[in-house]
């Protein structure tokens, strides 16, 4: 649907360079990378909004910056992070303006235009507040109102900045699910950026992973973090990127190495082992050589082990202050 061929990106100076990319139909990709390194620019240039400062980007065959404003939003929208402030229309109308490329001069609504409004919003589950003006709709459900305003222009591409910038994470999450579905029923191609990278490796089909050196690798999710990409591009002072579990992980200093049995407990030892790594403990799996020993009883029950006793504690609060006393007297 959009590919790009040797696309620089930025203003006076380069962001990005070389830039060789493709959408595909029916596939969601997420477009991440540190704070800065030219996302927004990016798909501000992929929408036509923004001039390369070399290369092209095409669009089903066609110069995407040759093409008229009026046919270029037939085949691309685009959902930007800032809100729209017009408080008194209501979800309906703001989706109706989606049309906009397709009416005459009087912004007359044809049948057509009222089917296509009317799917765009059956799609995005926005058709139960349609009559609520916009001043009357949460962060999310405006999101929503947004993209079924997209939807109505029946593009080929979607491209969203930021799309989540403002929600909670059940929020991101169902919008997130809501982007992938909407790609595969309209066979569209939807590109958001996000710096949630924690549901972009879950619920991506590709990632367009930008560094600050302005080089981009394209992949899978999975293939990207295996490969260690994800990890060198976010490297940072204050965290790391731990492939092996998927997530970021806070450097802090050490406060000694503790073993920890009862994993039969699953969620509550996986609990604990986060409460334990969290204040600067190394967790080993399993009775161990190590002097401080922690076994699960049950599910809100544990044993702590030192060489100067043991004792049973019924919260994981009371646990950490115990292991802290024994830190202070130099048991670990």
């Amino acid at each position: 649907m959009l590919t790009t061929s040797s696309l620089t990106i930025g203003y006076h100076h380069p962001l990005a360079s070389e830039l060789n990319l493709e959408l595909r139909p029916a596939e969601l990709v997420c477009l991440i990378g540190p704070n800065g390194v030219g996302k927004s620019t990016l798909l501000r240039t992929l929408a036509g909004m923004e001039k390369p400062l070399a290369g092209t980007v095409w669009l089903a065959g066609q110069n995407l910056h040759h093409l008229p404003p009026r046919e270029l939003a037939k085949r691309l929208a685009i959902v930007l992070t800032g809100r729209v402030e017009s408080p008194l229309l209501t979800a309906r109308e703001l989706v109706s303006l989606g049309r906009h490329p397709y009416t005459d001069w009087l912004g007359r609504l044809t049948p057509r235009d009222e089917e296509a409004i009317q799917r765009a919003m059956q799609l995005t589950d926005t058709l139960r507040f349609s009559a609520r003006p916009l001043a009357q709709l949460s962060d999310g459900e405006r999101q929503k109102v947004m993209i079924a305003r997209a939807l109505a222009q029946e593009p080929g591409v979607l491209l969203l900045d930021e799309p989540t910038a403002f929600l909670d994470l059940p929020r991101r999450v169902e919008l997130l699910q809501l982007l992938r579905h909407l790609a595969r029923e309209t066979h569209t191609a939807v590109l958001l950026s996000t710096h949630d990278l924690d549901l972009a490796l879950r619920l991506a089909d590709r990632l367009w992973l930008l560094s600050s050196a302005g080089t981009m690798e394209v992949g899978l999710p999975e293939e990207l973090a295996l490969g260690g990409a994800v990890a060198r591009v976010f490297q940072s002072e204050g965290a790391y990127f731990d492939h092996a579990i998927g997530a970021f992980r806070v450097h802090q200093p050490v406060s000694g190495p503790v073993s920890l049995s009862g994993g039969q407990y699953g969620v509550t030892a996986a609990w604990t082992w986060r409460a334990l790594e969290r204040v600067g403990y190394q967790v080993h799996n399993g009775s161990s050589r190590h002097a401080v020993h922690i076994e699960i009883l049950a599910e809100s029950r544990w044993r702590l082990l030192t060489p100067s006793g043991q004792s049973e504690h019924a919260s994981l609060q009371s646990l950490l202050h115990q292991l802290s006393c024994a830190s202070h007297e130099n048991l670990l």
